[in-house]
């Protein structure tokens, strides 16, 4: 896949232990970069599909076992 350069401006002290903890995982710190926001997409996608099939099921009947008939009352369900 085709790679662009960016520029982040990032404060200083943040910078330093980002590049700590890329060499703690053997990594750069665009590589680290790239793989945390590329599982920011990957969960906001997660989300989308989710709340896509979400809706989707509002929308369908759902089977009670009461092949569309109510078989009792109000006033049967709340007698004392």
């Amino acid at each position: 896949m085709e790679k662009q350069n960016i520029t982040l401006s990032i404060r200083k002290d943040v910078l330093q232990k980002v590049k700590i903890l890329a060499v703690k995982q053997s990594t750069s710190v665009s590589t680290l970069l790239t793989n945390l926001l590329e599982d920011i997409i990957a969960r906001e996608e997660g989300y989308q599909t989710a709340s896509q099939k979400y809706v989707r099921s509002l929308h369908q009947e759902i089977d009670l076992g009461t092949n569309g008939s109510i078989g009792w009352s109000r006033d049967e369900l709340h007698a004392r």
